[in-house]
Order: structure tokens, then C-alpha cells, then sequence
């Protein structure tokens, strides 16, 4: 009886430790880590953040990197660059697998913007759409 109640006790607090997983959480944090490899200038792993069904061609490949860096390029003409960005709120349909996350870009001029980043739940990984 004794080990029934410790083990019924243990079980109790296993659960009560446990920390609730939030998915406006894990997808903002997948936002960030992506935003975070564009400004650092690493194209490859912002462009893998991208789902995409199957593989792609490299030369495909290529041209989404050189898609990226084009678009940094063209915000330090416009902007003086994206001098940092950060989470305003992030909106989980858990029953799509989607999430929209929205960003504040802050700029170099000291403009910022508002963006809208489409995101996609596979295989409990979030991806940009």
C-alpha cells in the first residue's frame, strides 16, 4: 500500500513538473533562429528554414541564397540594413500545422516595419512558408 501511494505520489509530481509546451513559443523561437541567420549573413541556413516539398535542384538552391542576400542587400540601400528585429505576437492553428509570426524589423534610418512571416508545422519542426 505503502509503494502504491509513493508511486501514485511520484507520478502526480512527474506530471505537475512538467512544463506545458507552447506552441506560439516554439514557433516564435523558429522565427527568431531564421531572422537571426539572415542578418548574420548566413543565406544557406536561412534558405533551408524554407519548406519545401522533396529536394530541389542546387541551381535552384542557388538562386534562393542569392535571393536572400539581394534582399539584405536592397534594405541597407533603402534602410541602412536591419539593425535587429523582434517577436510582437505569433498566431498557432494547431489543427493546420500553420502559424503566422509577426515581426518588427528595426532599421538603420530608425524606420521599422511590421511583417508577417507564414510558418509551417512538419514533423514537429516549424519552417518558413
Amino acid at each position: 500500500m505503502r509503494k502504491a501511494l509513493l508511486l501514485a505520489l511520484a507520478a502526480f509530481l512527474l506530471v505537475a513538473c512538467k512544463k506545458e509546451v507552447n506552441p506560439e513559443e516554439l514557433v516564435s523561437n523558429a522565427a527568431k533562429q531564421y531572422y537571426t541567420y539572415l542578418l548574420e549573413g548566413n543565406y544557406d541556413a536561412f534558405v533551408d528554414g524554407c519548406y519545401r516539398e522533396g529536394t530541389i535542384r542546387e541551381a535552384y538552391r542557388s538562386q534562393l541564397v542569392d535571393n536572400a542576400k539581394m534582399f539584405v542587400g536592397q534594405q541597407k540601400d533603402e534602410h541602412q540594413g536591419i539593425k535587429s528585429f523582434e517577436v510582437v505576437s505569433a498566431k498557432v492553428d494547431t489543427a493546420s500545422h500553420s502559424a503566422n509570426v509577426f515581426l518588427n524589423l528595426k532599421y538603420g534610418d530608425n524606420t521599422s516595419e511590421q511583417i508577417v512571416l507564414p510558418m509551417v508545422e512538419k514533423e514537429n519542426l516549424w519552417y518558413m512558408r
